[in-house]
């Protein structure tokens, strides 16, 4: 098993070292959609959503979910991040399922010894679920998807775009 990184010599789960790493400047990009009924974008546009501004408070959501990686995925190093943002885009045209959607992008960066991919992606993830919460009074039909990285930078292995 030496030559799986995430196991010691006796196979068992272990963090990998990263001490012996450059420290370079790393960013991740990772997007998710948050589908619903039109009537629960319309009320998310127009604030009047009971627990308050929705994307406000999904957007801080979205943040601290980024901070606090290390804590819900276990193997990922505690990293001094250096910048989080969240944005959204409103999809108010109903698809072919009769379904608006709200479309979240998180970006990560860091200068470290290790990458921020799953950092986005928890940030995408906790965004989406603050959503979630914050309309499931009005609409439990809610259904949180696509969540994937987008892009990544920095690092041994370069860039990646999808």
């Amino acid at each position: 098993m030496a030559d799986l990184t995430h196991f010691n010599i006796e196979g068992r789960a272990k963090m990998v070292d990263v001490s012996e790493k450059a420290a370079t400047f790393r960013t991740a990009i990772a997007t998710g959609m948050v589908y619903m009924q039109p009537e629960t974008l319309n009320r998310i546009q127009e604030g009047k959503i009971a627990k308050g501004d929705v994307l406000a408070v999904a957007q801080v959501a979205g943040i601290m979910g980024a901070k606090r990686t290390p804590d819900l995925i276990p193997m990922c190093h505690p990293l001094l991040l250096t910048g989080v943002d969240i944005s959204f885009t409103e999809y108010p045209e109903p698809d072919k399922n009769g379904l608006c959607a709200v479309g979240i992008t998180a970006t990560v960066k860091v200068g470290g010894q290790t990458g921020v991919e799953m950092e986005a992606l928890t940030a995408t993830a906790v965004a989406a679920l603050t959503i979630y919460d914050m309309c499931k009074a009005i609409d439990k039909g809610m259904i949180l998807s696509e969540i994937c990285l987008q892009k990544k930078t920095g690092g041994k292995s370069g860039t990646y775009v999808r």
